[in-house]
């Protein structure tokens, strides 16, 4: 076999052995319900909506919002904003949830809450002024790794574009959304060659979640192969 023969194989060994470990810990994170999988995956990272075009816009923290109220200047602000919680501060009815509702909704309860004691049939207007950028950050086996931008309606499909696709030796099986659901923690992997052919549908990704893609042990063992043998020996080194 020669020098560089045994060399590669001997690195060969030792890639695939580390990949082992890796591989075990991950099977014990999965047996411990670290990750969850396959119809649960989607129960912690829902599929798009294909309607979720038409529904109206929510608000998140960090939004500016303006409320007028109608004849009442001491309670109207053109420039409200979402705290870090989702909450708002409205003079006389004190905190108000606003994250995850709708601006009409909001609205509705301002003014069921400011009749119920104070202003005789109060009419209020609340609209989003300047919406919080939402981001995503996509790491792992991806040609661009970084935080993105994102939109309502942006999938993993459509934040794995963002990052300019996996890499050659990406796991496409092993893709992986952090995100966190009611002050958890929470992981869920897909198969993307599955949601690609359209087997699987294509979740939603939100605002502050982190995608991972995986890396393949086989095609990462074959790449370092190729790189670290001499070009001109590396077809005498297999044969």
């Amino acid at each position: 076999m020669g020098k560089w023969g045994a060399i590669i194989l001997g690195a060969a060994g030792l890639v695939l052995s580390g990949q082992g470990l890796a591989g075990q810990a991950l099977a014990k994170s999965r047996d411990a319900g670290a990750v969850s999988e396959g119809a649960q995956a989607y129960e912690a990272v829902p599929a798009a909506d294909p309607a979720a075009a038409r529904v109206s816009y929510r608000i998140v923290a960090n939004d500016i919002l303006n409320l007028q109220v109608f004849d009442e200047p001491t309670l109207s602000n053109d420039s409200l904003q979402v705290d870090a919680s989702g909450t708002i501060q409205i003079p006389l009815i004190g905190e108000v949830v606003a994250g995850g509702r709708t601006p009409s909704d909001v609205a509705a309860e301002i003014e069921k809450r400011l009749g119920a004691k104070y202003i005789v049939n109060p009419q209020v207007v609340l609209s989003v002024k300047k919406a919080a950028p939402r981001t995503v950050s996509v790491e792992g086996q991806v040609n661009k790794p970084g935080v993105y931008e994102i939109d309502t309606n942006t999938t993993l499909l459509s934040a794995l574009a963002k990052a300019e696709s996996p890499t050659r030796v990406a796991r496409l099986k092993n893709i992986v959304v952090f995100r966190n659901v009611d002050g958890k923690r929470a992981a869920a992997r897909f198969n993307l060659n599955e949601i690609r052919e359209g087997s699987a549908p294509d979740p939603l990704i939100l605002s502050g979640d982190v995608v991972v893609v995986g890396f393949s042990p086989g095609k990462g063992v074959w790449r370092d192969i190729v790189q670290a043998a001499p070009l001109f020996n590396i077809f005498y080194v297999f044969r």
